[in-house]
């Protein structure tokens, strides 16, 4: 999660249609997963270690953003949850939501940490899909790259890590966003693209239908859609 989108979401992130949605998908995805100490990279305000500390995934978060202003540890319904600019394990699970496109080297970065994970543990990893989708918007999040589910993979096992499962999500917007980037990019803007972020506050009643939408999404078609999204989902272990 980028710190530039707090900022704008403030007090609201938690209630958001997207974190509430890819949360709920983050905790499908891992299963049966369970450990003691969590650590998650590049976390943000740490809205999806809150999410896996309530419902019992961990019992313990690490978050980790060298951008923090300061470090600090504070209790989250009970249950510890530090802010660090810096830790690497060893973990038996590490979340890497919407990291790797943040840095020129995605395999260098994920190896780092892999290399540190005791033998059977986990990664799971969302990026932005297909560079075709590539806006102004991730410019504004100073991204390099947006993913297929292929190049996940690929990475993956460059790292020296072993893919368990990958899937798309937020697929039932996806032609939506397909069409609207297209009219904005190449007609009104002439391939022209300029910084800025797309993500806003709704208001409650479209707020909770974007919820219950990817809630069908999330019981549907989510564990077989190897096709088509706006993210990708990976886990991956060291084997």
């Amino acid at each position: 999660m980028d710190l530039k989108e707090e900022d704008i979401l403030g007090d609201k992130i938690g209630s958001h249609w997207y974190y509430v949605s890819k949360g709920r998908a983050l905790t499908r995805f891992l299963g049966t997963l369970r450990t003691k100490n969590l650590l998650d990279v590049g976390a943000g305000s740490g809205i999806f270690s809150r999410q896996l500390l309530d419902q019992g995934i961990a019992e313990r978060a690490v978050c980790v953003d060298p951008n923090y202003a300061e470090e600090k540890a504070e209790t989250h319904n009970g249950k510890e949850i530090a802010f660090v600019r810096q830790d690497k394990g060893p973990y038996n699970l590490v979340l890497m939501m919407d990291v790797l496109e943040h840095v020129p080297d995605d395999v260098a970065l994920l190896k780092e940490y892999g290399d540190q994970m005791p033998k059977g543990g986990h990664v799971l990893i969302t990026v932005p899909a297909f560079q075709f989708l590539w806006s102004g918007h991730d410019v504004f999040l100073e991204h390099y790259r947006r993913y297929t589910a292929k190049m996940v993979e690929d990475i993956v096992k460059a790292a020296g890590l072993e893919v368990v499962k990958t899937r798309y999500f937020f697929g039932l917007l996806f032609p939506l966003v397909c069409a609207i980037r297209f009219v904005k990019t190449k007609l009104l803007n002439q391939g022209k693209i300029e910084a800025h972020s797309e993500l806003k506050l709704y208001p409650d009643a479209v707020n909770c239908a974007l919820i219950a939408a990817h809630d069908i999404e999330r019981w549907t078609i989510f564990d077989f859609n190897k096709v088509a999204g706006l993210s990708v989902f990976c886990l991956c272990k060291k084997p």
